[in-house]
C-alpha cells in the first residue's frame, strides 16, 4: 500500500526530500538551545559576567533564527509536496476508474469512488504532510533530547525511562483500538454521499410523493451512524493528552525533586542550576515529540483506511483490456453472435442472455423487442464490449471484439444509452462529443437528421444554448434527439439506439427513421423499441423473451409466427400502449 501511494510523489520528490532535512537541521538548533541557556546560567548569570551573557545571548538569538528559517523552509516545502502528492493521487485515481469496465464500475458505487476522490484524498493529503515534517522531527527531537540529558547526567536522566515507557504503552493501545472503527466510519461515508447524491438526483420524485421527512430520516439515520462511531473513536482517542499531561508532570516533578536534591548534596559539583534548566527543558521536548507522535499516529490511524480504500480502485484490474496484437481497423458493420451465453457475475449460473445466435450483413436495419428484462440491453452491450460474453464469441467485421483495440472497436460503434446523458455546456459542445473536430456544417448536418435542428433554432441562443447539469432544461424527446445527433457525428459503422426514441412522438419517430434509411444505408443499425412501429420497417426484428431470442424474421413473418410479437402489435394497434410486460 504504501509503496503504490509513494509512486504519486513523482516530480514532487525533491521537495518532500527537503523537507525532513530541514526539520532535522532545526531539530538540531531547538536541541542545542537548552544547553547553551545552561551555561548562559552557570557561567553569564550566576557569577554575573555581562560580556559572556551578551556573547551566550547573541548565539542563542541565532540558533533561534536558523530554527525559524529552518522550519518555514519545511513547512513551505512539505506543503508544496503534499499538494502535489495529492493531485497525483488524484489524478491517477480518476485515470484509473476511465480505464474500467462496466463490470469494474459496479464493484464500487459512484458514491463510493467520489469519497475516495475527495475526502480519502484529502485524508492521505494530511498524513503524507505529517509524515515528511513529524516522522523524522519527532524521533530526531526525542534521540537528541535524550542524548544530551545522557551526556549532562546519567542518573537524573533515568527518570525518562520511567515515563516514556507509560506513553509510549498507552499511544499505541489507543492505536490499535480505534483504527477498525475508523475503517467502519469512512465505509459509512458512503452511504451517506449515495443517500445525497439519490435525493438530489430524483429531487422531483420526492418532492412530488412529498417524501422529505422520509429523505430526512435517512439522511439522519447514516448521520448518527457516523457520529457514534467518530464517538467512540474520539472517546478513545481523548485518553491521549490526560496521559501526555500526565506523564510531563510527572517527569517535571520527578526532575525537580530529585535534581534539588542533587544539587544541594554535591554542592552543585554533580549537578548545577543551569544543568537542571537544561534537562527540564530537554523533558519538554522529549515529551512533546512523543505527543507529536501521538498525532502522527491518529492521523496515520485514520488515513490507514482511507489510503486501504484509495488502493482497492488502484489495485483493480481492468476486466477488459487490449490484447498484445491488437486489431486497429474494423472492416464493415457486420455482426455475428455465436453460441453466446453472458453472466454479470464472473459465475455462469445466473445467464441474463442464453444460447444467441445471430448473424446481422453490413447495413441491415434489426429491431429488437422484447418485455422489461428481456435482456435487450445487455444483448447490444456486447456489441461496443463495454462487457465480455462469459461463453461464445462476438463478432465485429468478422472478427472477435476481444482481438480489436478497444478504442478502435468503440469509435466504429456509436450507441445511445437507455438512460441518455447530457453534460453543461452548449448544445454545440454536446453534440461536438461524438468528433471534436467536426465542423459546424456536420453538427447542423446531424442535427437535421435526428430532427432536432428545429427546436434547437428556435432556441434563444440557438447551438450555444447552455445545457443545464444533467440536461434538466431540455425535454424527454429533445434529450434524446440530441444524442442520437452526438452518435451519429461519429460516423459509425454500427448504430444502436437503446430504446432512444420513447419520448418522442410517432411523426418525428418515423422521420428520425427515415433519415436512416436515406443519408446512412451503410452503416448497420441496430434499434430496441417498445413501439412496434419503431421497428417494423426493419430487415429483421429479434424477439427477446428471458434472454432467449424468441423469434427473428421480418414484421409479416412474426406477425404470423410469433406470438409475443403479435399480442404485442394488436395491443398496441387497439391503444392499449407500449409492451412492457
Amino acid at each position: 500500500m504504501i509503496k503504490r501511494l509513494a509512486q504519486c510523489i513523482r516530480e514532487y520528490k525533491t521537495y518532500a526530500i527537503l523537507a525532513p532535512i530541514s526539520i532535522i537541521l532545526e531539530v538540531v538548533m531547538e536541541v542545542l538551545i537548552p544547553m547553551l541557556m545552561a551555561k548562559l546560567i552557570d557561567y553569564g548569570i550566576e557569577p554575573g559576567n555581562m560580556s559572556y551573557i551578551l556573547k551566550m545571548g547573541a548565539v542563542l538569538v541565532v540558533c533561534a533564527l536558523f530554527s525559524m528559517f529552518f522550519g518555514a523552509f519545511a513547512a513551505w516545502s512539505s506543503s508544496r509536496a503534499s499538494a502535489g502528492f495529492a493531485k497525483n493521487v488524484r489524478h491517477d485515481l480518476f485515470h484509473k476508474v476511465q480505464t474500467f469496465s462496466f463490470s469494474n464500475i459496479d464493484k464500487f458505487s459512484p458514491a463510493s469512488i467520489v469519497t475516495r476522490l475527495t475526502t480519502d484524498v484529502t485524508r492521505v493529503q494530511m498524513a503524507f504532510m505529517m509524515l515528511i515534517r513529524m516522522a523524522l522531527r519527532s524521533p530526531f527531537m526525542l534521540l537528541f533530547s535524550l542524548l544530551m540529558s545522557f551526556t549532562i547526567n546519567v542518573k537524573l536522566s533515568l527518570i525518562f525511562l520511567i515515563c516514556v515507557p507509560i506513553l509510549a504503552f498507552g499511544l499505541c493501545y489507543v492505536s490499535l483500538t480505534t483504527h477498525p472503527i475508523f475503517r467502519k466510519v469512512f465505509e459509512t461515508y458512503d452511504k451517506l454521499n449515495l443517500i445525497v447524491q439519490e435525493n438530489l438526483r430524483g429531487i422531483r420524485v420526492v418532492k412530488s410523493f412529498v417524501r422529505e421527512d422520509h429523505e430526512i430520516q435517512k439522511f439522519n439515520g447514516v448521520s448518527n451512524e457516523i457520529y457514534t462511531g467518530f464517538t467512540r473513536a474520539q472517546r478513545r482517542m481523548a485518553t491521549i493528552n490526560p496521559l501526555m499531561q500526565f506523564s510531563m508532570y510527572l517527569c517535571t516533578l520527578l526532575l525537580s525533586w530529585f535534581g534539588a536534591k542533587l544539587i544541594i548534596s554535591s554542592g552543585g559539583s554533580d549537578l548545577s542550576t543551569g544543568d537542571l534548566t537544561s534537562i527540564i527543558s530537554y523533558a519538554g521536548q522529549i515529551l512533546s515529540s512523543l505527543m507529536m507522535v501521538s498525532m502522527f499516529l491518529i492521523q496515520m490511524i485514520m488515513s490507514r483506511a482511507s489510503a486501504a480504500r484509495i488502493c482497492e480502485i488502484f489495485d483493480e484490474q481492468p476486466d477488459i483490456q487490449n490484447p498484445a496484437s491488437a486489431v486497429t481497423e474494423v472492416k464493415d458493420g457486420s455482426i455475428q453472435f455465436e453460441n453466446v451465453n453472458f453472466s454479470y457475475g464472473k459465475k455462469s449460473e445466473n445467464l441474463v442472455l442464453k444460447n444467441i445466435n445471430l448473424d446481422i450483413r453490413p447495413g441491415q436495419t434489426i429491431g429488437i423487442l422484447g418485455g422489461t428484462g428481456s435482456s435487450k440491453s445487455s444483448l447490444v452491450q456486447l456489441i461496443p464490449r463495454l462487457y465480455d460474453a462469459t461463453e461464445g464469441v462476438v463478432r465485429v467485421g468478422g472478427i472477435d471484439v476481444r482481438e480489436y483495440d478497444i478504442r478502435t472497436l468503440r469509435e466504429a460503434v456509436a450507441m445511445v444509452l437507455q438512460k441518455n446523458e447530457l453534460f453543461s455546456g452548449t448544445i454545440r459542445d454536446n453534440i461536438r462529443w461524438g468528433n471534436m473536430d467536426a465542423s459546424d456544417a456536420d453538427i447542423v448536418r446531424v442535427c437535421r437528421l435526428a430532427q432536432a435542428d428545429g427546436f434547437i433554432r428556435e432556441m434563444p441562443d440557438g447551438y450555444d444554448t447552455m445545457i443545464e447539469q444533467g440536461g434538466t432544461n431540455v425535454s424527454g424527446g429533445q434529450k434524446q434527439r440530441l444524442c442520437i445527433a452526438r452518435a451519429l457525428l461519429k460516423q459509425p459503422k454500427i448504430l444502436i439506439l437503446d430504446d432512444s426514441t420513447s419520448a418522442v412522438d410517432t411523426r418525428t419517430d418515423a422521420l428520425i427513421q427515415h433519415a436512416f434509411a436515406e443519408e446512412i444505408p451503410n452503416t448497420t443499425k441496430i434499434i430496441i423499441a417498445q413501439r412496434v412501429s419503431s421497428i417494423q420497417h426493419a430487415d429483421h426484428i429479434i424477439v427477446m423473451d428471458n434472454g432467449y431470442i424468441n423469434g427473428y424474421g421480418t414484421h409479416e413473418e412474426l406477425l404470423k409466427n410469433n406470438e409475443i410479437y403479435r399480442e404485442v402489435y394488436e395491443s398496441q394497434l387497439k391503444g392499449m400502449g407500449d409492451y412492457d410486460e
